[in-house]
């Protein structure tokens, strides 16, 4: 049974091993290096794949959450915040929360570290396999409004119905009018369903 580099890259493309196809002669050569059995140098193709995939389905998920900057929890600044310790943070960190499905509502002024701290927790999250959306309180109004007739909107929608977490950014700070609030109450109530 003899083949070349070449059409055993063919192969793991045809199986959509894509990353391990390209990857291959490096993991030959290690293979050869460090005299790995067979069941090692499977067990290092498989894994090699296997992380490649989560690389790659992290940097989908970051890119789906659309988040307006990255902070994550380890940058925000806790000694300039008051109402808020180490062990908080920490504990948010967890995503117990998450998994027991909790809203979580940030309320201070204007400055504090909300939007920093909801992103830090979205970042979290997609670290951890669940999917995040981002968005501040007007471009979800505009996006509710638009979904009647824009295929851009209704997309958006779905993927905020998906996801895992939803982070509303600026809810409060947004005056809505009445089909506004009643568009936002629907969105809501059919998260909670």
């Amino acid at each position: 049974m003899t083949g070349t580099v070449q059409h055993l890259q063919e192969n793991l493309r045809h199986l959509r091993m894509a990353e391990t196809a390209n990857e291959l002669p490096t993991l030959l050569r290690n293979a050869e290096k460090h005299s790995w059995t067979y069941l090692e140098f499977v067990q290092e193709i498989l894994s090699y794949e296997l992380k490649r995939r989560e690389e790659k389905n992290r940097e989908k998920r970051l890119k789906k959450a659309k988040f307006p900057y990255y902070k994550t929890l380890n940058e925000f600044k806790i000694a300039e915040q008051q109402s808020l310790s180490s062990r908080q943070i920490e504990q948010l960190k967890e995503l117990t929360w998450l998994e027991q499905q909790y809203n979580m509502i940030l309320l201070g002024p204007p400055g504090v570290g909300k939007t920093h701290i909801a992103i830090g927790l979205g970042l979290e999250a997609i670290q951890n396999g669940y999917k995040v959306s981002f968005y501040s309180m007007g471009e979800l109004i505009n996006i509710l409004k638009s979904q009647e007739y824009l295929r851009k909107s209704q997309l958006q929608l779905k993927a905020i119905k998906e996801a895992d977490l939803i982070i509303i950014d600026d809810l409060m700070y947004m005056a809505m009018d009445q089909r506004e609030a009643n568009l936002f109450f629907h969105l809501i109530n059919d998260l909670y369903e």
